[in-house]
């Protein structure tokens, strides 16, 4: 589901070719509410991405056109459009909320490309739909910023996710906690439908729509599965395993999403719905970064059950797709269900065995990471540069090294530890230089904190994107060190505690 742009030759258009067909629309309106997006007042463009413009095979010369910024800020149409508001339920801080969709975003259409793969284009902020209730459906600048950043950062550390095409402000004031400026960004995914599509069918009873959205999501994105009589049970295995190895990327890299609802969760295994989340600095393993999540059900170390909760969920609800006998579907339901623990476990293993550099499976290693864990919860220690400064040590040498002692409080527990960790590495065939290289490859040097986040915020709110360049530059080579030092350092203490909330 993901391509490499720069690799593979392809013929280039101009917007007025970039003809869209949504599929989804064939589904029928029980699937949808039909909507045309509210218009902006003076759209205008901040930044576009030429990544993802390349990946809709887009002339980089479009973006300069003005029918660009009037069609992703809503007020242009596209030719093939048809633009659409999606239906869904979901659990939602695991409360069942038996109707929700689209209340701010507007699918439409999806773009195939030269390559064959096909995109969701769905605008974010573009106005009121059937599924608004009572909100004005906008979006601010603030969190068009965070979604427009987030895509980018999970994308080039190599997890899957949503990404977006552009980013355009207006003079159309919203009020959230004061009065801010609209904007709008243009998500760009292979697709929207949620596990909460399913949902709000299982729901009402009307299992005879489940068949056709499964089918659906399977010819678009599981084409090897098209067709085949035990298709939805394949599938459901599959999304399972995704969701699984998903959340254990998410883990790697210290990765909140902040509010892990049924309905923001993909059916085709994607990260989706950027709201409070927030990348570990000082880590904790019970660190919260969404404001409004008070119990902690999203917390770092809940998003794994989380994970499995849901998809337990989204299983109960296609178990109507499953087995000639209600007693044999939910015995196949629950077998979907059971593989999620194991798939987490060894997607979970595999990686925190590469970020300590460790090439096989030792008696032993699992307590010797959990203790490197724990000194990092006990000293708050940053888990990224902390994890990063880890390939700076030698196995035939004692001294702790900077990039680690810099990060870690109680140097006498860390250098007890690290003889542990050195008598470890010796009982592998691999020299000091091979072994960071191959690290320095999984632990990242930059992620997307929340400060960095705010100063590009802030920017923008002026008018100006060298602060967005400037990160978006970094956020790309995660792994290199970064032109701004500060972009790989921790935060300043007065950015240490920056609250991120639903409304972000």
């Amino acid at each position: 589901m993901s391509e490499t742009p720069d690799r593979i030759a392809s013929p280039l258009r101009r917007l007025d070719a970039l003809r869209l067909d949504n599929r989804f629309a064939r589904l029928g309106e029980a699937y949808f509410s039909r909507v045309t997006p509210t218009p902006l007042t003076n759209p205008r463009l901040l930044h576009a991405n030429a990544e993802v413009a390349a990946l809709l095979d887009l002339d980089p010369a479009a973006v300069g056109e003005p029918l660009f910024t009037q069609v992703f800020a809503g007020n242009a149409p596209l030719p093939g459009g048809d633009p659409l508001a999606m239906l869904y339920a979901g659990h939602q801080f695991g409360a069942w909320v038996p109707q929700l969709g689209d209340g701010r975003a507007i699918l439409l259409g999806q773009v195939r490309n030269a390559r064959g793969a096909s995109w969701d284009l769905q605008l974010k902020g573009a106005g009121q739909t059937p599924y608004s209730r009572f909100a004005d459906g906008r979006a601010v600048l603030r969190s068009s910023v965070r979604e427009y950043l987030a895509g980018e950062a999970l994308h080039h550390l190599g997890i899957p996710t949503t990404r977006a095409l552009c980013l355009i402000a207006a003079d159309d004031p919203v009020r959230r906690e004061t009065i801010e400026a609209a904007a709008v960004i243009c998500r760009v995914a292979p697709s929207h439908v949620r596990f909460g599509s399913f949902e709000v069918f299982y729901s009402r009873g009307q299992f005879e729509r489940l068949a056709p959205l499964a089918d659906h999501v399977i010819d678009e994105h599981f084409a090897d599965l098209s067709g085949r009589p035990d298709r939805h049970l394949r599938w459901l295995e599959r999304i399972t395993d995704l969701t699984a190895e998903l959340i254990a990327a998410w883990q790697a890299v210290g990765f909140c999403h902040g509010v892990m609802n049924t309905d923001n969760m993909s059916a085709v295994g994607v990260t989706l719905d950027f709201g409070p989340y927030g990348f570990i600095d000082g880590f904790d393993g019970h660190h919260i970064c969404n404001h409004s999540d008070e119990g902690g059900r999203y917390a770092y170390d809940n998003q794994p059950r989380i994970g499995h909760w849901n998809c337990s969920r989204l299983v109960q609800a296609c178990v109507p797709l499953l087995g000639e006998t209600p007693e044999a579907a939910a015995e196949l339901g629950q077998s979907i269900v059971d593989r999620y623990p194991e798939t987490y476990s060894r997607a979970m293993t595999g990686r925190w065995r590469a970020k300590f550099g460790l090439l096989d499976a030792h008696d032993g290693d699992e307590d010797l990471m959990n203790r490197f864990l724990t000194l990092l919860h006990r000293g708050r220690s940053d888990f990224t540069l902390s994890f990063r400064g880890l390939a700076a040590v030698r196995a035939d040498d004692a001294a702790i090294p900077a990039a680690l002692g810099d990060q870690m409080l109680d140097h006498d527990a860390l250098g007890a530890w690290l003889a542990d960790y050195r008598a470890r590495l010796r009982a592998q065939p691999e020299d000091d230089a091979g072994r960071a290289a191959r690290m320095n490859r999984v632990n990242p040097l930059v992620v997307l904190r929340n400060h960095l986040a705010q100063r590009v915020i802030d920017d923008c709110a002026q008018g100006s994107t060298v602060e967005l360049e400037h990160l978006l530059a970094s956020l790309r080579r995660p792994y290199e060190e970064p032109a701004q030092a500060a972009h790989a350092a921790v935060p300043p203490p007065d950015a240490r505690h920056i609250a991120v909330s639903c409304s972000s």
